[in-house]
C-alpha cells in the first residue's frame, strides 16, 4: 500500500478523496464491481472474468473465491479523479484518427486498431511525452509500420485502478496541441496505400538470352500486389548501358507511376544498372543504404517519378530496405536523403 492510501475499518482511503470500500464476497450480493476481475489459467487462458459494473450474485461466490478473491470493492471516486477505464478511453478517444477505431476498455487498457491496410504514423515526440506524466501508459508501434484491418497500432492504459484527472487532461492538451500544429491530423494514424501502376525492367544478359529463368519478377509482383498495387508491363533489357536507358525512357513515356530495375546493382564492372538510371537522366537520392539486407539499392526520381534499382536480396529476403521505402512510396511520401541516413539505426536484419 502506498503512502497515499489508508485503511481504516474495511475502508481505503486515496488522497482523501476517492474511496474503496472493502466487502466480503459473502456479503457483496447486489453490490457492483468497482474493476474488472481476470482469471488466469496458465497455459489456457488469460481474461476478464467479471466486468467493471458487475452485480454480484450468490451464484458469482465460487467464481470469486476460485480467483483467490475473498474481498471486492466498492468504489466512490473523489471529484478530481477517474476510473482506470474512463481514463484509458478518454486518452484513446483524444489520440486516434484517420482510418483508426477504438476498443472498449478492459481492465484498464483501450486498443486503438486499424480499419485498413495502410502505413502507420506515429509521433514518438507525442508518445514520450505521455510517458513522463507518470500513472499513464501509451505503447505503440514503430511509425511508418505496415498495419492490415484489424491490426493494433497502440494501447492506452491506467496504472493505478484511480488516475488524477490532470494527467488525463494533460494528454488531452498535448492532442490538441498536436493537431493545431499540423493541419487537425492526429498523432496516431493510418495513411491508405495508394494503388500503383508500376513499370518493371529486368536487366542481365542471362535472363534476356533465356539462359536462366527470371526469379525477380515473381518477386515484386508479390511485393506490389501484397499492398494493393500492381505491375502493369514487364520488360527485359541484356547488360548494355544504352539499352537499359532506352527502356527506362519508354517506362517513363507510358506514364507509370514507378519504375522499378532489378539486376546488375552490385560493384562488378559488368554491371551496368546504375550508371544507365543515371545517364536516364534521374535525380538520384542515394545509391547505397546503410540497411542490410539491400544495402546496393538506388533510388531516385525520373520526371518527378519514383525509380529504384533494386538489389538481388529482394528475390530472397523477406525483408531489405525494398520493403522499407516501397510503402512510403504508396502512402504518398517523397524519400530525401535523411529518410535513407535514418535507415541504418535498426537496420541491421542480416548478411
Amino acid at each position: 500500500m502506498s503512502g497515499h492510501e489508508q485503511r481504516v475499518e474495511g475502508t481505503i482511503t486515496r488522497q482523501g478523496t476517492t474511496v474503496l470500500k472493502e466487502v466480503s464476497v459473502y456479503d457483496a450480493v447486489g453490490m457492483r464491481l468497482a474493476h474488472d476481475l481476470t482469471r488466469i489459467i496458465p497455459g489456457q487462458f488469460k481474461g476478464r472474468l467479471f466486468k467493471r459494473g458487475h452485480v454480484v450474485t450468490e451464484a458469482d461466490i465460487p467464481s470469486l473465491l476460485d480467483i483467490g478473491k475473498e474481498h471486492i470493492y466498492i468504489m466512490e471516486l473523489g471529484e478530481n479523479e477517474l476510473h482506470e477505464d474512463d481514463a484509458a478511453l478518454r486518452m484513446a478517444e483524444a489520440l486516434h484518427g484517420e482510418n483508426l477505431q477504438i476498443s472498449e476498455p478492459h481492465e484498464g487498457k483501450v486498443s486503438i486498431k486499424s480499419t485498413i491496410s495502410g502505413l502507420a504514423t506515429v509521433d514518438k515526440a507525442i508518445v514520450d511525452a505521455i510517458n513522463e506524466l507518470g500513472d499513464i501508459a501509451l505503447a505503440t508501434i514503430k511509425t511508418n509500420s505496415v498495419v492490415k484491418p484489424g491490426g493494433q497500432l497502440a494501447a492506452t492504459r491506467a496504472i493505478p485502478l484511480v488516475v488524477a484527472k490532470s494527467k488525463v487532461e494533460a494528454v488531452l492538451r498535448l492532442a490538441a496541441e498536436y493537431r493545431s500544429a499540423n493541419n487537425g491530423t492526429s498523432p496516431i494514424r493510418v495513411r491508405p496505400f495508394r494503388k500503383l501502376r508500376v513499370g518493371l525492367l529486368t536487366t542481365g544478359s542471362e535472363v534476356f538470352n533465356g539462359r536462366i529463368e527470371d526469379k525477380f519478377g515473381p518477386a515484386v509482383r508479390s511485393k506490389l500486389e501484397s499492398i494493393g498495387s500492381e505491375v502493369a508491363e514487364h520488360r527485359f533489357a541484356p547488360d548494355d548501358r544504352q539499352t537499359i536507358v532506352k527502356e527506362i525512357h519508354y517506362l517513363r513515356d507510358k506514364r507509370y507511376d514507378m519504375i522499378l530495375v532489378t539486376g546488375g546493382m552490385s560493384v562488378d564492372p559488368d554491371d551496368r544498372t546504375p550508371g544507365a538510371i543515371k545517364a536516364s537522366g534521374a535525380d538520384i537520392v542515394s545509391y547505397g543504404t546503410p540497411m542490410l539486407p539491400g544495402s546496393m539499392l538506388l533510388i531516385g526520381y525520373l520526371d518527378g517519378v519514383p525509380i529504384m534499382g533494386l538489389p538481388g536480396c529482394v528475390m530472397h529476403d523477406p525483408y531489405t530496405s525494398f520493403d522499407v521505402l516501397l510503402p512510403r512510396i504508396l502512402a504518398g511520401d517523397t524519400i530525401v536523403r535523411e529518410d535513407i541516413v535514418s535507415m541504418g539505426y535498426g537496420g541491421l536484419y542480416g548478411c
